[in-house]
């Protein structure tokens, strides 16, 4: 599978879900700070970037050549936590009952600009460089984990299928790996001993 068919496949199991979401569920508290509304409002922006993104200006330079490059080299550096919980916030405030078709609308242009630009067209996320089909891997897992954070707090069935999961989970083992964390991943999946308390590959 590509990174476009996962990222389609993920983006349309998210909108499904998100309108199986009660209306009484929107305050419900969902990750952190964020309650339901919010952490929609942020992974709906997984969908909406791309778009965004493609059509701007290619970066000059590549800087993070694949995704797992990415989480463990310059997301940490170059993410401004604070600003992504307001940012998250700010979307979910700003979604309505017409939300789910805007964005049904965003995912087929983006869509439509993924397949009109070659799999190695650089993505310039502020000073960094990435390949279009890195940077789709980048969302794919946005999309993935925070499908299942939303079904969690909702107790829905996220919907994504087992291999989309599978190269979700690929990514963040290697991503673990290349951040030396290889022997506590393997020991944590084969029963020998657990994670360090609050690991996360998306801490420096």
């Amino acid at each position: 599978m590509t990174s476009t068919t996962d990222f389609e496949t993920a983006a349309h199991c998210f909108l499904d879900l998100v309108g199986d979401v009660r209306p009484a569920l929107w305050e419900e508290p969902a990750l952190g700070s964020w309650n339901v509304r919010s952490l929609v409002g942020h992974t709906s922006r997984a969908i909406t970037v791309v778009e965004t993104y493609l059509l701007a200006d290619p970066a000059p330079t590549m800087t993070a050549p694949d995704a797992e490059t990415y989480y463990a080299e310059v997301f940490t550096e170059y993410t401004d936590n604070d600003a992504v919980a307001t940012r998250g916030v700010e979307a979910g405030k700003a979604l309505t009952e017409n939300s789910g078709a805007l964005f049904e609308a965003a995912l087929g242009r983006a869509l439509e600009l993924i397949a009109s630009n070659a799999p190695d067209r650089l993505v310039a996320l502020g000073p960094i460089g990435i390949p279009l089909s890195e940077y789709l891997r980048t969302r794919v897992f946005e999309l993935v984990v925070h499908s299942m954070d939303i079904a969690k707090a909702t107790d829905l069935d996220h919907g994504i299928p087992a291999h989309v999961v599978a190269n979700t989970a690929d990514l963040a083992a290697r991503v673990a790996v290349r951040k030396g964390n290889g022997e506590d991943i393997l020991f944590a999946l084969t029963g020998r001993r657990p994670l360090p308390l609050r690991y996360s590959i998306l801490s420096s």
